[in-house]
C-alpha cells in the first residue's frame, strides 16, 4: 500500500490543478495568452513526478502542469508563466504556460520545451544519449542519486504526436543504442478536434511493436495508485538495466484542448459526460475515504488549496511585467573568442587542403576534450565521410565517440540540444546541404530557440558541418547553396571558410563559442581540384590557432593610385566566390579589392562598409541563386549605410534563378557564376 502522506500529497496537488483550471476559466480575459490545463491527466503526471530525482531529466509537454506541481514548482511560479510576468522562472515571459526549462538545484533538470508537437522526442533522446556517453567514459559530469543510482530520462507527449516522423527517429535511435529513457504517452483520444479513430491507425502502445528492444506497458492513467506503482517499477528498471521503455497511459480530456480551442466547439455533452466518469480526482478522493481519511479533512484540503490558488493568482497578477529593454537578451550566450590567437602559418608545417584542416582541427579538439563526439551519416569507421573529412577519427577515438547514424537529419541536428544540456560537445554532419531540410524543424524549433527561451540556461553548444556548393556535375541534390535559408533563422551562427587556415581557426572558434554554429564547407574547395582554387590550400595553423567569428579578411588589395583615380571597386564575397574574384582580378590588375566574409553571421559590417567607402563601387558575389538572396539583402544594407560614398549602384552577381543546379556540366556552368561573368560585371561597374 502506498504511504498515506504520498496519497495526501497527490490529493492536495490534484486540488491545486482543479482549482487552477477553474480560476483560469473564471478569469478568461485576464488569462489572455493561450494555455492548456492538466484536468484528466493529473494521476499519471503526479505519479511520474514523485519518482524523479534531482539527477534525472524530464521533458514535460504543454498539458503537464500537474507534473510540474509534483516536481514542487508552486502554483505561483506556474502562474507567473501563465501571465507572462518578469518573474516567470522558466522563460521570463517569453513562452506559453507549461513550457518549462530548469536547472534548479534539487530538482530534475528540464531542457527547453517547444510547442511543436512531438519535437521534444529528439532533444530528450539526445539527453539520454549524452548520459549514456558520460557513463561510458566515467565522466565527473554524470549526476547520480544520493544512493549512487544512475539517472533516467522521461519524455512526455500525447498519443497524437506519435504520428510525427521525428518521434520515429527518436525511437529508432533509442532502441538501437539502448538508451535510459522512458517515453510517457498520455492518450486522451484527441488531437485538437480530431479523434484517434480519424487520425491514427494504431495507438502508441501498438506502434511500439515496430521498435525491437523497446519495452512497453499500458496502464490506466486515471488510477493514481496503479500509476505510482507501475511508474516506480519502470523507473527502477531503467535505473538498473539502462534500456528504453514506452508507457502508454489512457486518460480523459476534461478541459479544453487549449483556452483558444474550447471543448464546446467540437465536443458533445454526451462525450464530455463519458470522459467525466474517468476523472482521476474523485477516484483518488474515494480511495482516501475508504482508507479512513475523514471527509472533513479532505474538504479542508480542498478549501485550503482553493484559497492558496486564489492568493497566488492575485499575487502573480500584480507582479511586474518583463523589462522591454531586455527583449533581445539571450539570443546567444557571450563568447570569450574575440581575438585571433596562435600561429596562422605555423613554423615547420606544410600546406594542407581544406578537408584535412577540418580533420586536424576536430582531431585536436577530441584529443583535448573527452566530452567531444562526432557523428553523422557515413562518418564512422570504414568510410570516414563521403569526402573523407572524418578519415581515421573512428580508428583513433573509438566507435563510441565517432560513429554513423541512420539517414535521419532531424535526429542528427535535434539531438545536439540534449547532448549539449548534459555537457557533451557534439560535432555533427549533414552529408550535403541539399539534405539539411528534413532537419530544419529541429534547427528552427529547438536548436535556435533554446538559449533565448531558456533565458540562457540551455544554449546549444554544437557544430553542424554541412558540405555545400556545386562543381563537376554534382547535380540537383548535391550542389545546392542554403545560406540565405539558414540566415533567416535567428539564434545560430554561420561560418563559410574559403581556405584551410580559416577552416581550422573557425572550427576551433566554433567549438569554444558555446552557441550553435553551422559550418558551411564548400566541397569544391576541399581538395583544390577546381582550377584556380590552389590558394584554398594553406600552411596548417598551430594547434592553438583560433579565428573569431565576425572578422572578414581582405585577400586582395587594389593599388592606391587606382583608388585615388576612381578606377577601383571592391568585391564582397565568400566561399568559391573568392576564387572567381581572384581570377577575374588578374585581368585588370590593381583595380579590385576582395573582401572574404569568412562568417556570414556574425557579419563584419565594419570592414565591408570601409571597403565600399574607399572605392565607391561594390559587387556582392555569391554562388546562390541571386533573387531574394543574402547577397541582395547585403547589397541593400550597403546601399543604405554607404549611400553618400557610392559612385554607382551596388551590383550583385549570383547563380541563375533556377530551382536546382542541373546535372549536365555544361548546364551547370551556364547557371553558376564564374570568373568571366565576374570580370564582365566589374568592367560594367567601373565604366559607370
Amino acid at each position: 500500500m502506498i504511504e498515506k502522506e504520498i496519497l495526501l500529497k497527490a490529493f492536495r496537488l490534484m486540488c491545486c490543478a482543479k482549482s487552477m483550471a477553474e480560476t483560469y476559466e473564471a478569469n478568461r480575459q485576464i488569462c489572455k495568452y493561450v494555455h492548456s490545463t492538466s484536468r484528466g491527466h493529473e494521476a499519471i503526471q503526479l505519479a511520474t513526478a514523485f519518482h524523479l530525482r534531482h539527477c534525472d531529466y524530464v521533458s514535460p509537454y504543454y498539458r503537464d502542469e500537474s507534473m510540474l506541481l509534483g516536481l514542487d514548482y508552486s502554483p505561483y511560479e506556474l502562474m507567473l508563466q501563465l501571465l507572462t510576468k518578469a518573474g516567470d522562472p522558466f522563460t521570463g515571459g517569453r513562452s506559453y504556460y507549461s513550457h518549462p526549462n530548469s536547472k534548479e538545484e534539487g530538482k530534475p533538470k528540464i531542457i527547453h520545451q517547444s510547442s511543436a508537437t512531438g519535437m521534444q522526442a529528439i532533444p530528450t533522446t539526445g539527453v539520454a544519449q549524452g548520459i549514456q556517453y558520460l557513463e561510458r567514459i566515467n565522466s565527473p559530469l554524470l549526476l547520480k542519486t544520493e544512493k549512487g543510482e544512475l539517472p533516467v530520462v522521461i519524455c512526455s507527449f500525447g498519443d497524437g504526436s506519435v504520428t510525427e516522423g521525428e518521434v520515429s527517429e527518436a525511437l529508432q535511435f533509442a532502441v538501437l543504442k539502448q538508451l535510459p529513457i522512458i517515453y510517457l504517452v498520455q492518450d486522451n483520444d484527441w488531437g485538437i478536434s480530431a479523434t484517434a479513430q480519424e487520425t491514427r491507425a494504431m495507438n502508441a502502445y501498438e506502434y511500439a511493436d515496430g521498435f525491437k528492444g523497446l519495452n512497453k506497458i499500458q496502464i490506466d492513467g486515471t488510477d493514481f495508485t496503479h500509476c505510482y506503482k507501475i511508474i516506480g517499477n519502470v523507473t527502477n528498471e531503467v535505473r538498473k538495466n539502462r534500456s528504453p521503455w514506452l508507457v502508454h497511459a489512457k486518460v480523459p480530456l476534461l478541459n479544453h484542448h487549449t483556452s483558444g480551442v474550447r471543448k464546446d466547439f467540437y465536443r458533445s455533452e454526451d462525450d464530455l459526460a463519458k470522459d467525466a466518469i474517468d476523472d482521476p480526482f474523485p477516484k483518488l478522493k474515494k480511495l482516501l475515504l475508504e482508507n479512513e481519511i475523514g471527509k472533513e479533512e479532505l474538504e479542508k484540503i480542498e478549501t485550503d488549496m482553493a484559497e492558496l490558488i486564489n492568493a497566488d493568482f492575485m499575487k502573480a497578477l500584480n507582479s511586474p511585467e518583463p523589462d522591454i529593454k531586455k527583449a533581445a537578451d539571450y539570443v546567444f550566450i557571450p563568447t570569450e573568442i574575440t581575438e585571433e590567437k596562435g600561429e596562422r602559418a605555423a613554423a615547420g608545417k606544410e600546406k594542407v587542403m581544406m578537408v584535412d584542416a577540418a580533420l586536424f582541427a576536430i582531431r585536436e579538439l577530441m584529443e583535448d576534450h573527452p566530452e567531444c563526439i562526432f557523428f553523422g551519416q557515413d562518418v564512422g569507421r570504414r568510410l570516414g565521410g563521403v569526402f573523407r573529412e572524418a578519415a581515421t577519427l573512428a580508428e583513433q577515438f573509438g566507435d563510441h565517440r565517432v560513429f554513423n547514424t541512420a539517414i535521419q537529419e532531424a535526429y542528427i541536428m535535434g539531438s545536439t540540444v540534449g547532448l549539449s544540456a548534459v555537457g557533451v560537445k557534439p560535432i555533427v554532419e549533414v552529408q550535403f546541404a541539399d539534405y539539411i531540410y528534413p532537419g530544419f524543424n529541429q534547427l528552427v524549433s529547438e536548436v535556435s530557440k533554446s538559449c533565448y527561451l531558456s533565458c540562457g540556461k540551455y544554449p546549444v553548444s554544437t557544430i553542424i558541418r554541412v558540405p555545400i556548393g556545386a562543381y563537376g556535375g554534382g547535380g540537383p541534390y548535391h550542389s545546392g547553396c542554403i545560406e540565405t535559408t539558414l540566415l533567416s533563422i535567428k539564434g545560430i551562427k554561420i561560418a563559410y571558410p574559403s581556405n584551410a587556415a580559416d577552416m581550422k581557426g573557425l572550427m576551433k572558434a566554433a567549438y569554444y563559442d558555446g552557441n550553435p554554429v553551422v559550418m558551411l564547407e564548400h566541397k569544391g574547395l576541399y581538395w583544390s581540384k577546381v582550377p584556380g582554387t590552389e590558394d584554398a590550400k594553406s600552411i596548417e595553423p598551430s594547434r592553438d590557432y583560433i579565428l573569431p567569428f565576425g572578422k572578414a579578411n581582405t585577400v586582395l588589395n587594389a593599388d592606391k593610385s587606382k583608388i585615388k583615380n576612381g578606377e577601383s571597386c571592391c568585391i564582397i564575397t565568400y566561399g568559391m566566390g573568392v576564387y572567381w574574384a581572384i581570377t577575374a582580378a588578374k585581368k585588370i590588375p590593381g583595380q579590385i579589392e576582395i573582401v572574404d566574409l569568412r562568417t556570414l553571421f556574425p557579419l563584419d559590417e565594419e570592414m565591408i562598409f570601409d571597403s565600399v567607402k574607399k572605392h565607391g563601387r561594390c559587387l556582392v558575389l555569391t554562388e546562390e541563386q541571386q533573387n531574394n538572396s543574402f547577397a541582395e539583402a547585403l547589397a541593400g544594407r550597403i546601399s543604405k549605410n554607404c549611400f553618400k560614398w557610392l559612385d554607382a549602384p551596388v551590383e550583385v552577381l549570383g547563380a541563375s534563378n533556377v530551382p536546382a543546379i542541373p546535372l549536365n556540366m555544361n548546364l551547370e556552368n551556364a547557371v553558376l557564376p564564374n570568373a568571366e561573368k565576374v570580370l564582365e560585371k566589374v568592367k560594367t561597374l567601373l565604366s559607370f
